[in-house]
């Protein structure tokens, strides 16, 4: 009972605002308390608080009162894991979440795999390697799909029908293209001192086109759908055959 009171009996002192030195020592250890909390990075044991207190003073009366005071506030006095710490109100911790776009940086290949697309499209992956030089990672593709700057045509018509890459509206809007035939020619490239000069002979740049129709050497998309008709059994009798 008499807990209960000096617990009252604070936290009206507390409320009043009552400029130290006008009350007794109680509302001067809150303040130390409230203010370690506020400070701390991480949650304070009861020990860890008592460190900075005077000898004898209620650590759990004073941390309860805080606890009361600030309960129907926007941010609440809580004990997480056996320690105190300063938290979001529950009913307010919506406010604070807030929706982030992650930035990612290209790498050589996936931009270089990007102008390829660009240049060169409708083209497949056999097409872009043979073009670099080197091996085109999968996930280089799949990183480059996920930005929205590319995405599947159709299947060039062809033995093994790969599937053929093209842009999107979506890359003309990043780069700030009005039309795929924007993107810089030779003579820009050139300028722009973005090519060597001792070029191979007969080297050009094709010129890109982004037409959404389906070229004579292309079919629509089909082999998805395909699969999920067939039976795990019937695409490795076709595989096979």
């Amino acid at each position: 009972m008499s807990q209960d009171r000096d617990s009252d009996d604070v936290g009206a002192q507390l409320r009043l605002g009552a400029p130290v030195g006008v009350v007794e020592g109680p509302v001067e250890q809150l303040r130390i308390v409230e203010a370690l909390l506020f400070a701390a990075a991480t949650p304070l044991d009861e020990a860890a608080i008592a460190e900075r207190l005077p000898r004898g003073a209620d650590i759990r009366l004073l941390l309860t009162t805080l606890q009361a005071f600030y309960a129907p506030r926007g941010v609440n006095l809580v004990r997480v894991a056996g320690k105190w710490a300063f938290r979001t109100a529950e009913d307010l911790s919506f406010l604070l979440h807030r929706e982030t776009t992650e930035e990612r940086k290209l790498s050589r290949a996936a931009l270089e795999t990007l102008a390829i697309i660009a240049y060169h499209q409708p083209v497949t992956r056999a097409e872009i390697e043979e073009i670099r030089g080197v091996t085109v990672a999968k996930g280089t593709v799949d990183l480059l799909m996920e930005t929205g700057w590319v995405r599947i045509r159709g299947r060039r018509k062809v033995p093994g029908r790969p599937v053929t890459f093209g842009t999107t509206p979506a890359f003309l809007e990043h780069f700030g293209l009005e039309a795929i035939g924007d993107l810089p020619g030779l003579d820009d490239l050139k300028a722009a001192g973005m090519l060597d000069g001792r070029l191979p002979p007969g080297f050009r740049i094709p010129v890109p086109n982004d037409d959404l129709a389906l070229r004579d050497d292309e079919e629509p998309d089909e082999g998805d759908e395909l699969d999920l008709m067939l039976s795990p059994t019937q695409r490795a009798d076709e595989t096979d055959a």
